[in-house]
C-alpha cells in the first residue's frame, strides 16, 4: 500500500483527495520507483483544483516532477537502488504521477540523479528550474549574451522565474524582474535581480512596437504581457516563452519580427529530448547557486498538497514547493 493524491471526476462531479491505494492499481511501466521527493507546480495546481483541463484520463495521480530510488526495472538503462528523476512526459496527465509513495514509469523517461544535487535539491529545481535553464539556453543559442544589454524575466516571484533570475544573475547578465508582488523586491535582489518593474506595466494591451529595451527576455506569462515583452525587444533580440500563467492568447502584431528581426523561441519542457534535458540539468548544476534553493524552496508534506494547490492558484505561494511525498 502508498498513500497518493488521487483525482478522480465522475457523476458527483471533480474532486482531489488523499487516498491509500494498494501497488497492484499502479498502471503499466518497466520502471517502479519509490518516490522520495516531489514537486508543486503551476500545472498541478491547475490539476488539483479542476481550474485547468491538464488531467486527460482519471483517475488521475498528479505530479509532473519525482525523484526517486529505482525498486524494479526491466529498463536496461536502470537497475534496483539507481537514484532517478522525472520532469514532464505527460506524467501527472495521462500517467499517474509523482505525488505519490511509489510510481510505475516508462524508463525512457527518466534521467540519472545529477551528482551535483540531491533528491530534495533535485525537487528544489524541478520542471521549473529545468525549464529556466531551457529558456537560458535558448537564450544563449540566439547570442543574447551579457554584454548585449538587460534581460527580463516576467513571472519572476513564480518556480520558473526566480531560478531564472538567480541563473541568469551568476551569469552575468543585468536582470530586470517583472512581479505583480512589489513587496518582494528584497527577495528579488537576493537572487540577483538588479532591478524590480511592476508587472502592471507590461500586462495590458500596448502598442505595436515599444521603445528597444530589452535584448533577451524569459516570459512565464503569455498574452499582453508576452505582446508587449516582444514590443519593447531590442534589435535581434530573443524572447523565450514558456508560460501561459496570463493567458494563451498572444494578442501582438509582426512588428518586432518583421522591423527589428525579434525571435520568438518556445520552450517546451513536457516533452524536450532526452540530450535537451541532460544538457539542462548539466548547466543547472554549474550555473545555479545550490545555496539559493533555499531561498526559493517551501516545503510541505504530501497532506498539505491539496491547500497548498489552492494557494498556489490565488498566487499566494513563492518561489519553489517540494513535497516529502512520506510524511
Amino acid at each position: 500500500m502508498f498513500k497518493a493524491v488521487l483525482i478522480e471526476k465522475d457523476d458527483a462531479g471533480y474532486r482531489a483527495r488523499l487516498a491509500e491505494l494498494d501497488d497492484g492499481a499502479l498502471p503499466e511501466g518497466d520502471v517502479t520507483v519509490r518516490v522520495g521527493w516531489s514537486t508543486l507546480n503551476y500545472k498541478d495546481g491547475l490539476a488539483i483544483t479542476g481550474k485547468g483541463p491538464v488531467v486527460r484520463k482519471f483517475p488521475m495521480v498528479p505530479g509532473i516532477d519525482l525523484a526517486g530510488t529505482v525498486e524494479a526495472s526491466t529498463h536496461p538503462e536502470y537497475k534496483a537502488g539507481d537514484a532517478v528523476l522525472l520532469n514532464g512526459w505527460g506524467v501527472g496527465e495521462t500517467h499517474w504521477g509523482g505525488l505519490a509513495q511509489r510510481a510505475r514509469l516508462n524508463g525512457d523517461w527518466l534521467i540519472p540523479l545529477p551528482a551535483a544535487f540531491t533528491p530534495r535539491q533535485a525537487m528544489a529545481v524541478g520542471t521549473a528550474g529545468y525549464t529556466a535553464m531551457l529558456c537560458v539556453l535558448a537564450l544563449e543559442r540566439h547570442g543574447v549574451t551579457p554584454d548585449k544589454g538587460e534581460v527580463l524575466v516576467t513571472g519572476a516571484n513564480g518556480g520558473v522565474g526566480s531560478v531564472a533570475v538567480a541563473v541568469l544573475a551568476k551569469l552575468g547578465y543585468t536582470v530586470v524582474a517583472s512581479t505583480g508582488r512589489p513587496q518582494e523586491a528584497e527577495f528579488l535582489k537576493t537572487l540577483g535581480a538588479a532591478e524590480i518593474i511592476d508587472r502592471a506595466t507590461l500586462n495590458a494591451p500596448g502598442k505595436p512596437l515599444a521603445r528597444e529595451r530589452w535584448a533577451g527576455a524569459v516570459d512565464t506569462l503569455g498574452s499582453h504581457t508576452l505582446a508587449n515583452v516582444c514590443a519593447s525587444t531590442r534589435y535581434r533580440g530573443t524572447v523565450a516563452a514558456c508560460g501561459l500563467a496570463q493567458g494563451m492568447d498572444l494578442p501582438a502584431s509582426v512588428a518586432p519580427f518583421i522591423l527589428r528581426g525579434v525571435t520568438l523561441a518556445g520552450i517546451d519542457s513536457v516533452m524536450a529530448p532526452r540530450a535537451d534535458r541532460l544538457e539542462a540539468w548539466q548547466r543547472l548544476g554549474r550555473d545555479l547557486d545550490v545555496a539559493k534553493l533555499d531561498l526559493i524552496t517551501h516545503e510541505i508534506g504530501l497532506g498539505e498538497v491539496i491547500a497548498t494547490a489552492g494557494r498556489l492558484m490565488e498566487g499566494q505561494v513563492r518561489g519553489r514547493v517540494v513535497v516529502d511525498v512520506n510524511r
